[in-house]
């Protein structure tokens, strides 16, 4: 049975996910507060967080900032703020996805699913998954390739421009190498969320957010791309600066 901890503190919201969370057969922890939160990942460790940001202590991002200077768990950020600034901030500082309030149950239910697969932390008798299940065909390994100045080892886990290292959050990173290992070939949303993010059925606006992200530590922008090139109404591209 995987652990969660839930961190919120209104209690009524807090009884909910509780509620919710139980309902599809996590073992759940609750705290109010950050401090109580960095009190629970250090002393006893769980699965996956879902951390609310107006805590009354601490700054959600701050409280963020400080679990992922600790432990490598996954957290899964519920926020109110759903400007593109602050959710490009938040991926930045750790968080493995985010849910903007209000959330319905199904939501959570499936972005923390997504979250522990994409972390190898999930059961396969989570929430219907179905035990001695037939195995996913394993994916084509990525290779390291060079695209102009960029340089991509997914072996390594390390992107160059220019010679410089890139500072990438884990997401972005591996959105990156996706796109490298398909140099030259669109690449649609749907299939990113499919292959990079394992969930196929999630918004466009999780593959935007991060794309956005990548793109300004690419030092370009959407209306002047150059290693990033959208292919209006298909997808995304990575090619070489002309």
């Amino acid at each position: 049975m995987p652990s969660v901890l839930v961190v919120e503190d209104d209690p009524s919201i807090r009884q909910s996910l509780i509620e919710v969370l139980a309902e599809h057969g996590y073992a759940v922890r609750s705290v109010g507060d950050g401090f109580g939160a960095l009190r629970e990942v250090t002393q006893t460790p769980v699965d996956a967080v879902v951390l609310d940001l107006g805590l009354p202590d601490l700054d959600g991002g701050d409280a963020l900032r400080m679990i992922r200077g600790i432990s490598s768990v996954p957290v899964l950020v519920a926020t109110a703020r759903d400007d593109e600034a602050e959710i490009i901030k938040l991926l930045n500082a750790g968080a493995d996805d985010y849910l903007v309030k209000p959330f319905s149950g199904g939501q959570l239910i499936a972005r923390l699913q997504a979250v522990l697969r994409r972390s190898s932390h999930a059961p396969s008798t989570v929430a219907g998954g179905a035990a001695g299940a037939p195995a996913a065909p394993a994916a084509e390994p990525l290779r390291p390739t060079t695209v102009g100045e960029l340089a991509v080892d997914p072996g390594a886990r390390t992107a160059y421009l220019a010679g410089r290292e890139l500072r990438l959050t884990r997401r972005e990173f591996d959105l990156l190498a996706f796109l490298a290992h398909h140099t030259g070939q669109v690449v649609s949303k749907r299939r990113l969320l499919t292959e990079v993010w394992r969930e196929p059925y999630v918004d466009d606006q999780t593959v935007d957010v991060h794309l956005s992200s990548l793109r300004r530590k690419l030092g370009e922008r959407a209306a002047a791309p150059r290693y990033l090139l959208t292919v209006r109404g298909v997808g995304i591209k990575l090619v070489a600066p002309r």
